[in-house]
């Protein structure tokens, strides 16, 4: 699936370097009405129909038969469209919207599913799972979560916004249909109320699926439509836009695009006008456009062309998109995927040698095979073979072909000239990720960072600060004359300057409250604007207790690992006892807070402590504290009772020791 989805990037690269774009024309007119209402149309044709501007100079010529003449409104067209709401989630479509809407990469969306579907803790409802099962192809609802549907749209939206019965979405006919459609476990657990109980991205996705099924069971959203022919000199514009007359499911969820002109393209509300009326232009304006080549793949096109295609199955789509961006065959610049010199290269080795392999078919075919097996219609013995003994002689083949070659990746030349031979340097992959590097190697064995300007300027020497990668893929900024000037920040930069010295602001987002701050980091200036509030002080305290026992661990793990190196031991060795300390640590977890790990005693809590347990935790520890209390006072009475006992008693006489009857 990783070949065949490398090749999607790839293929569409190579469509846009083929593409040639063609230049052509549009014509705005600003055209107002005679009570004041403005609106705009755009240039459609003539008389004899559609007409397309290819060049400037028959743009020109309609502008000049235009200019400063009336408009008079033609033929109008009036009626109503309706706009019916989006299925229910599947597993692509989730990840498409997620990506679409919420900025999510397939990998984080799902990993998010999967905690709202194995449960959260919310107060009194205690642990509770909030959504269906995330990895499905299947479109259908159970009964009683549409009956529940229907009753919450009913109650809060009004009979109207409910189209009487049940709507049901047909699934693809090679779905295997094994789960429901994705949704809300409960409709009645809106998403605002629970949000407390909710970590941000939690928040955001959960809304995300509880608004497409409650919008899936609305009523259409209904459109008033217009559309009208503006006549001059025998030229005709057209100008179109609708109102919604009805918003229909609209009122709780509407379904991204990944076209930005579909989007800009939806209509604005029109003037009032009549046919005959006369118009006058405020403005006209010829533009010139070129034709663009098809967009890059994002990770949500990527997924509904894999899809499209039959490749793949739910539970494969993030962690095949996850594969071939962390193998280096494919890179993510903003949202669109762009193959490497590597994934073009391997591409087109599969291609020339393994074309059965790397074909769009290959993966659909085999899915469809394996079921086949699975229906007992297939022998899987026999499917191998098809399979392995057509690979097998290929990869002979390219075993001879390929004898004595040596692949070439082809390095990116970059605009960076070499300081020490004047050649420019290319980008190379190391151990670390990318660096720079000079072709003359091993003549010249000049490397740099790939930094990146920011448009900042240095807040200690005024120099550039660019943007680097720490050794893990951190991303981190510095000064560009570094190590001459030792400033080093993880707060990005901005291109605003501090109102109070000039320098350059830097945005800083606390690690436990999150709150966002604009602040100047030149010495002794200390200005600070906020941008957005943070979490309650509860809230913060909470995460950063949290955070200083993780770097506790942490730091533990690595004095142990250090300890054990200077005594001379493996280092799989200390990976085995790091390994059963960590055994021993997560059994040790299951004791409950208030009892002691080794005797498994009571033990007080502080206030603190007991503020972070669940409400369950804090009634069963209420309840363990007043037991402990109670068999407390009971064993100061009884020495009590003891002591005073003892205290009534005549002294017993004292016993003579061994020494004394010596003597």
């Amino acid at each position: 699936m990783q070949s065949v989805a490398t090749r999607l990037v790839v293929d569409r690269e190579n469509e846009i370097r083929a593409f040639v774009p063609e230049e052509y024309w549009s014509i705005e007119a600003l055209l107002q009405t005679a009570d004041g209402g403005k609106f705009s149309a755009r240039y459609y044709g003539d008389a004899n129909g559609k007409a397309e501007l290819k060049n400037e100079e028959q743009a020109m010529h309609v502008v000049n038969a235009v200019t400063g003449k009336p408009f008079t409104v033609g033929n109008i067209k009036r009626g109503k469209k309706k706009r019916t709401a989006a299925p229910p989630f599947i597993t692509s479509t989730l990840q498409q919207e997620a990506s679409r809407k919420l900025n999510m990469t397939p990998r984080r969306t799902m990993s998010i599913a999967q905690e709202l579907y194995e449960g959260i803790e919310l107060g009194e409802y205690g642990l509770t799972g909030l959504i269906t099962y995330m990895r499905t192809d299947s479109l259908r609802l159970a009964d009683e979560a549409t009956a529940a549907a229907a009753g919450f749209i009913r109650g809060r939206y009004g009979e109207e916004y409910y189209p009487g019965k049940p709507r049901v979405f047909k699934t693809k006919g090679n779905a295997q249909d094994a789960h429901e459609a994705i949704r809300p476990s409960n409709v009645q657990l809106l998403p605002e109320e629970i949000r407390k109980y909710l970590t941000p991205d939690q928040f955001k996705l959960y809304r995300l699926i509880w608004s497409r099924f409650v919008a899936c069971q609305m009523a259409d959203a209904i459109l008033d439509t217009v559309s009208a022919d503006i006549v001059c000199e025998g030229q005709v514009f057209r100008a179109s836009g609708h109102t919604v007359a009805f918003p229909g499911f609209t009122a709780v969820y509407e379904e991204g695009t990944d076209d930005e002109k579909k989007q800009d393209s939806a209509g604005k509300p029109l003037p009032r006008f009549d046919q005959g009326d006369k118009l006058t232009a405020e403005k006209i304006e010829p533009s010139q456009h070129f034709t663009q080549p098809p967009a890059r793949y994002t990770e949500a096109s990527l997924i509904r062309a894999m899809e499209e295609r039959g490749i793949g199955r739910p539970s494969t789509y993030a962690p095949t998109i996850s594969t071939i961006i962390d193998r280096d065959y494919v890179t993510k610049e903003n949202k669109a995927l762009r193959p490497t010199p590597l994934g073009e290269g391997v591409t087109g080795l599969l291609v020339d040698e393994f074309k059965s392999v790397a074909d769009y078919e290959f993966t659909a075919n085999m899915e469809h095979e394996l079921d086949e097996v699975e229906a007992g219609k297939l022998n899987y013995i026999q499917l191998l073979h098809n399979f392995y003994d057509g690979f097998e002689a290929a990869l002979k083949q390219a075993e001879i072909d390929l004898e004595g070659k040596r692949i070439k990746i082809q390095d990116e030349v970059t605009d960076v000239i070499c300081e020490k031979c004047g050649r420019n340097m290319v980008i190379k992959s190391g151990r670390f990720g990318k660096f720079l590097a000079c072709p003359g190697f091993p003549e010249c064995t000049n490397t740099k960072p790939i930094t990146e300007d920011t448009g900042a300027a240095c807040p200690v020497c005024g120099a550039k600060v660019v943007k680097k990668k720490s050794a893990r893929g951190y991303v981190y900024y510095s000064c560009d004359t570094y190590p001459t000037c030792q400033f080093m920040t993880w707060d990005k930069p901005l291109k605003t300057k501090c109102p109070n010295c000039d320098s350059s602001l830097f945005r800083h987002t606390d690690r436990d409250s999150k709150e966002v701050t604009d602040v100047c980091l030149r010495e002794g200036c200390g200005y600070k604007e906020l941008v957005k509030e943070g979490l309650p002080p509860e809230e913060t305290e909470k995460r950063r207790k949290m955070r200083e026992a993780r770097a506790a661990k942490a730091a533990e793990r690595a004095a142990a690992k250090e300890a054990a190196e200077k005594n001379g031991e493996t280092e799989e060795k200390v990976k085995k006892v790091t390994k059963k300390a960590t055994t021993k640590k997560s059994t040790a977890k299951k004791t409950l807070p208030w009892m002691t790990k080794t005797t498994n005693k009571f033990k007080k809590l502080k206030d603190e402590a007991v503020q972070e347990l669940t409400a369950k935790q804090q009634e069963q520890y209420a309840k363990a504290l007043a037991k402990h209390e109670a068999e407390k006072a009971a064993e100061k009475a009884k020495k009590a009772a003891e002591k005073k006992a003892a205290a009534k008693k005549p002294a017993a006489k004292k016993k003579t020791t061994a020494k004394e009857s010596a003597e």
